[in-house]
């Protein structure tokens, strides 16, 4: 069952970076329910521009796989909020919107995730790591569907249930582990707060669910599922996609001070001239048919 974990005795290194990175997101994440919770839509957007100039700048440090994974996982998670917030309900953000930090915000947690993942910390102690999650999780969950919590979390066990068959048969373990203490950290932070809060019932299933669920980092389990199907397809396509402009004579050369736009430009023009043109003959020969003459109106 743990053919995906490292393993035992593996050499590893510990990389500053990768502590640097959920050092800053884990602190950002307390920063920001302190100023959200206070502020308004304005201020959301506020912090929606520090987290894309974060998310841009730790970015610049990555390899192009993880680029791309980034991306594709802010893409789905955009989606997926505006689904199960604003559109099914699972939960609320105070203005009943989605706040311009949240997408951005997911591409930072996901990065965190994965630099957690590949640091020497978590690769050496990955067994010790896996258990404490399984132990805290597992009893999170059972004292939500014990009947001495305040809010049922049926909903929150089911998930944490699948969160265990990621773990042992996902590609990915490290990274799901890593998931759960970033998206409890958020997410105990951000319902305390009040930023957000979870829907009493589940509305998919009907089930109870805690505010938050207990399972909830299953959910970045899918994330990291898209991510790394998707990064690879996204390079294929901006690979094929430049390769298909450069084969149309639109590729980035500079001549003088002009750029790729004044060959676009040029291209465009020639182009349309030649459409003109052939519009205007087909035209005059049509007119010369005797089935196309319009006939004078009779007056008399």
């Amino acid at each position: 069952m743990l053919r995906h974990f490292p393993q035992i005795n593996v050499a590893h290194s510990h990389r500053k970076r990768d502590y640097v990175i959920a050092a800053f997101t884990f602190f950002c994440v307390a920063i920001c329910m302190t100023f959200e919770v206070s502020g308004s839509v304005g201020r959301q957007y506020a912090l929606g521009v520090i987290a894309l100039v974060s998310l841009i700048g730790f970015l610049l440090g990555e390899n192009k796989e993880v680029r791309m994974q980034v991306v594709v996982a802010v893409a789905f998670t955009t989606i997926g909020e505006y689904v199960a917030s604003v559109y099914m309900g699972g939960y609320t953000y105070r203005f009943e919107n989605v706040p311009a930090y949240v997408p951005l915000g997911h591409g930072m947690v996901y990065l965190t995730s994965i630099a957690l993942a590949r640091s020497g910390l978590f690769i050496k102690y990955a067994r010790t790591i896996a258990t404490t999650v399984i132990v805290v999780c597992g009893a999170w969950s059972i004292w939500g569907i014990s009947g001495f919590a305040e809010q049922g979390d049926s909903g929150g066990a089911v998930l944490f249930c699948a969160f265990l068959v990621c773990l042992f048969k996902g590609r990915s373990p490290l990274v799901y582990l890593a998931a759960f203490f970033i998206t409890t950290w958020l997410e105990i932070l951000g319902t305390a707060a009040g930023a957000w809060k979870w829907a009493d019932v589940d509305p998919v299933f009907g089930l109870s669910q805690g505010n938050p669920p207990s399972g909830v980092a299953v959910w970045y389990c899918l994330v990291d599922a898209v991510a790394l199907s998707g990064g690879p397809l996204l390079s294929r396509g901006l690979k094929n996609a430049s390769e298909w402009f450069n084969s149309r004579g639109y590729s980035p050369k500079r001549v003088g001070r002009f750029s790729v736009f004044s060959d676009l430009r040029g291209h465009t023009r020639e182009d349309f001239q030649a459409q003109i043109l052939f519009i205007s003959q087909v035209i005059g020969t049509s007119l010369k048919k005797p089935d196309h003459v319009v006939e004078p109106l009779d007056k008399t």
